[in-house]
């Protein structure tokens, strides 16, 4: 049945296993209130899911939404609308003009940002790291030692085993 649509702005990272549940029945309430015919009855179930799950073509109807996995979608069962939820949520409403693309670009540009940052500093890590093991292996390494203008021979020397004793 037709119904208002609900979207809950989730912190980075949070996934839909993380909203408590007290939240969801506030966001069911508000679906059954503003729904025309859900309003009217009783035992209802709202279903909810993640934004990229949305999947809305051409030929739907205007408010019609399909999901693309089946398996991600969420009930939540509303026995009857509590009106004291209802009250407290139209309490704190809000409403304003929003610019729902130019906060989503700001957000993408944003996590582009911090992504760019975290590979930024794996890289400098990971030079960070590899320095570190060329110069242990230098360290280890007898290349200094076994060079030519360090090494002699018995013969060049000549025989001290005389002057021992």
């Amino acid at each position: 049945m037709s119904s208002a649509h609900v979207y809950l702005r989730l912190q980075p990272g949070q996934t839909l296993d993380d909203i408590p549940s007290q939240l969801i029945d506030d966001c069911a309430q508000l679906v059954k209130a503003n729904s025309i015919q859900g309003n009217k009855m009783n035992n209802i179930d709202v279903v909810y899911t993640m934004w990229e799950n949305l999947n809305k073509t051409g030929d739907m109807d205007v408010g019609q939404v399909g999901f693309k996995k089946n398996k991600e979608v969420r009930k939540v069962h509303v026995e009857k609308r509590i009106n004291d939820i209802v009250n407290r949520l139209n309490k704190t409403k809000n409403e304003k003009e929003i610019d729902y693309r130019g906060e989503r670009e700001e957000r993408d540009r944003k996590e582009r940002e911090d992504k760019k940052a975290l590979l930024r500093e794996q890289r400098q890590q990971q030079a960070e790291a590899e320095r570190l093991k060329e110069e242990e292996r230098k360290a280890h390494s007898y290349d200094t030692y076994m060079s030519s203008a360090n090494m002699t021979t018995n013969v060049d020397r000549g025989n001290d085993s005389d002057d021992f004793m």
